[in-house]
C-alpha cells in the first residue's frame, strides 16, 4: 500500500492508495491465458472447460452463453477436427490491485496466421487459487484510431 500525505488546515492527512498489482500476478494471468489458448491448439475441449468459471459469460454476436456447461457446449464445435480453426494470444494483461480480478486482450488469428479479430477476457482468481475466465468477448478487427 502506498501512503500519500497532504497538509490540510495546519495538519497532515494521510491517504492510502492500493499498490499496483505485481509483475508476478500479471505473469500468472498471462500464463493462464496462454494455457487457455493452448487448449485450442491441443484440441483439448475438457481442458478448455476446466478453465471456465462456473458462472462465466461468453458474449457472442448472436447471443450470450451463460455458465460453464453452456459455454463448453457452444464451443465444442471449435474443438472438432484435427486443425484449430483459430488461435489467440494475450497482448495486454492487467490485474486489479486486490490481485483477484484481471483482464487480457489480444489478437485472434486464422490458421494462416492473419489477424481476424480481437478478444477480451476477464479472469477471476478463485478460492482454489486458479485463475478462471468469467467474461469473454471477441470482435472483428477495426481500423479505429
Amino acid at each position: 500500500m502506498v501512503l500519500f500525505a497532504t497538509l490540510v488546515s495546519g495538519g497532515w492527512v494521510l491517504f492510502a492508495q492500493p499498490a499496483p498489482a505485481s509483475d508476478e500476478l500479471r505473469r500468472e494471468v498471462e500464463q493462464a491465458e496462454r494455457a487457455f489458448a493452448k487448449t485450442m491448439a491441443d484440441r483439448d475441449h475438457a481442458a478448455f472447460a476446466s478453465m471456465l468459471a462456473a458462472d462465466a459469460r461468453f458474449v457472442g454476436e448472436a447471443r450470450v452463453l451463460r455458465g460453464r456447461d453452456e459455454i463448453a457446449d457452444g464451443w465444442k464445435r471449435f474443438y472438432e477436427g484435427s486443425a484449430a480453426p483459430f488461435s489467440w494470444e494475450p497482448e495486454l494483461v492487467e490485474v486489479l490491485p486486490g490481485g483477484d480480478l484481471a483482464m487480457t486482450s489480444g489478437p485472434v488469428r486464422n490458421p494462416a496466421g492473419q489477424r481476424v479479430g480481437t478478444f477480451t477476457s476477464v479472469w477471476r482468481k478463485e478460492a482454489d487459487g486458479r485463475w478462471r475466465v468469467v467474461f469473454d468477448r471477441g470482435c472483428p478487427p477495426c481500423e479505429c484510431k
